[in-house]
């Protein structure tokens, strides 16, 4: 398996049809199927590793663990949520095990109960508008640069939480079943990160 680029079903009804139907076939022992539903989900699975481990190498030995898993529990899946959602809550368990086993997870983990729901500007973005015009190439790159040092300096839970939502477009009851959070959690995460990324990036800026 190739760390390239594939589509996801990360939205989309007809996306999703099209990895249940993948899904049932390989339920059903073609395994030519299995391997067009990894094809469709590895690169934006290890985009999502990579963002959180930030190891190229580490990030492959685990893009390959996770599709290992998915071809075992795959008999289990029973379609209650979208393929991709229980894929992700795979990739969210083989990432915290593994930070687990070396003792990555940063200390002092803000408390996100402290934080009201209705505090949560869920429109607010953090990601820089995607159709820029070619004289704005240099600083769009520029600015990607930026939002990955900034991305960086967020604890893993708040790091997933955002990848889930701004680059996965995940909607927040499947973020909640991938992290195994509550939905205020997951608003109040979100919250917390954007302002966090909003203020790395806005001194970024003014540097």
């Amino acid at each position: 398996m190739a760390a390239d680029s594939g589509s996801s079903a990360g939205g989309g009804g007809d996306e999703a049809k099209i990895d249940l139907d993948l899904v049932t076939r390989s339920q059903g022992g073609d395994s030519r199927a299995f391997e067009d539903l990894v094809v469709r989900h590895r690169g934006r699975v290890y985009a999502m590793i990579q963002n959180m481990v930030k190891n190229d190498a580490d990030s492959w030995d685990l893009s390959q663990e996770v599709f290992v898993k998915v071809w075992k529990a795959l008999p289990k899946f029973e379609a209650r949520a979208k393929f991709s959602t229980w894929l992700y809550r795979i990739v969210h368990n083989v990432v915290y095990d593994w930070m687990r086993k070396r003792k990555l997870e940063s200390a002092g983990e803000f408390d996100d109960e402290l934080m009201k729901e209705g505090q949560v500007a869920a429109g607010s973005r953090t990601t820089p508008n995607q159709n820029a015009r070619p004289d704005e190439a240099l600083r769009n790159e520029e600015l990607r640069t930026d939002i990955e040092a900034a991305m960086a300096k967020l604890s893993p839970g708040h790091r997933e939480v955002v990848m889930l939502r701004e680059i996965q477009g995940l909607d927040y009851k499947e973020i909640a079943e991938v992290m195994e959070i509550s939905m205020g959690t997951v608003m109040s995460r979100l919250f917390y990160a954007r302002k966090k990324l909003q203020g790395l990036l806005s001194n970024e800026s003014g540097a």
